[in-house]
Order: C-alpha cells, then structure tokens, then sequence
C-alpha cells in the first residue's frame, strides 16, 4: 500500500472559499437517526437509492441520465448509529477502516491521500481521499476514487462523500490534493443540527443557520 499525507493548509483555504461559493445554495437537508446533516447537493444530482438497515444508513446520488449500477459520479452520506458513544472510535479512525475496505478490492492499485481535520465544522471531523487504479464492477474495469469526510456527532457518526469513476489504471493514480479538495467544497457547507420535535422538511431550523 502507498500512503501519502499532506499539510492542510492549501486544503483549508481551499475549503473555505468553495464554502463561500456555496453558501446562497439551498441546503438539503436529510435526518439521519439522532441529527439533521446539511450539505449542498450540485444540480443535476438526484437519489438514486436510501436504506436504513441494522444501525447503518446510506443515501446515493448520481447525476440524472445516470443509475445506481451505472454513474460517473456519486455523491454518498452514510450514518453509523450509536458510533460516537465508543471511546475508541474517532473520525479519522473511522474513515481508516472505510478505506481498508475500499483497498480490498484493489491491492496492487490503492493509494490514500489524508486531507486532515474539515476547517468550519464545528465537530471532530476528518478528510481521507482512497483510490482504487483498477476494479470491476458489472463486468467492468475502471478507477473509482473518493474523498470522503467523517464527523463525530452527539450520538452517531457521519461521511459525506464525493466518489468519481474514471478510465481504469495497470497502477495507483495520482492524487491532487486540490482537485478532491475541490470537490468536497462543491457539497459544502455541511454541518449537523439537532433535530426539532414536531419540525418537518424542509427544517427551518437548520436551513436558517
């Protein structure tokens, strides 16, 4: 496995002006068991699958034209129930093991890019990019690599993530720390609310911070 890490620096102003570009978008805002998460949803992305099963919470999105079997790019939040109550669990660590995962299904071509703590949340939070050069899906070989950000609520743990498929590789790609920067500013900002009883979509109460 090749691994790299970066200062944050660049990543940070970068963060911070892509938050600024897309703060005058309307939030979308989606409960997720204990909090609401908001973030920014680019048009022409649309659902395209949302389950809840054994404490786990996932909710696709690909761009209209494209399917849940067949996409370029994805945007993906997931929740994990309960996560936050174990001690020995962190964002960072959380987004290891996702990408452990993730480097299963291509040992020869995985490289990771660590983008450190997200500037502007105001919970723990951390960025990790993962790359897989080559993998097969459907019968077919491509890249797919995402950068992925963790953040530690009250009760559960949260990653909202920008995934792209691309032209497959023989060998690792190579990551610009800018680029996925870039990308995760598109969904931003993201942030967590506490959930209202009796407020209903679109959550006033979160959509107004």
């Amino acid at each position: 496995m090749r691994h790299f890490s970066v200062a944050i620096g660049a990543a940070v102003l970068l963060m911070a002006a892509g938050l600024a570009r897309s703060a005058s978008a309307p939030p979308t805002i989606i409960p997720v068991f204990h909090q609401l998460v908001a973030f920014s949803l680019p048009a022409p992305f649309k659902v395209g699958f949302e389950e809840t099963r054994r404490g786990f919470y996932t909710r696709e999105h690909v761009p209209q034209g494209e399917s849940i079997d067949e996409w370029t790019r994805m945007v993906r939040l997931t929740g994990t129930q309960g996560l936050a109550y174990n001690r020995d669990a962190s964002p960072q660590a959380y987004l290891q093991a996702l990408a452990r995962g993730f480097q299963l299904h291509c040992p020869e071509t995985y490289v990771q890019l660590e983008l450190g703590p997200q500037a502007g949340i105001a919970q723990p939070s951390f960025v990790t990019v993962a790359s897989c050069g080559r993998v097969t899906s459907g019968g077919k070989a491509h890249s797919e690599t995402a950068v992925m950000l963790a953040i530690k609520g009250t009760d559960d743990y949260y990653t909202l993530q920008w995934v792209e498929r691309g032209r497959d590789s023989a060998h690792p790609l190579t990551l610009d720390s800018r680029y996925w920067t870039s990308k995760l500013a598109q969904l931003g900002p993201v942030r967590l609310c506490p959930i209202v009883p009796g407020e209903t979509a679109p959550y006033p109460s979160c959509a107004a911070h």
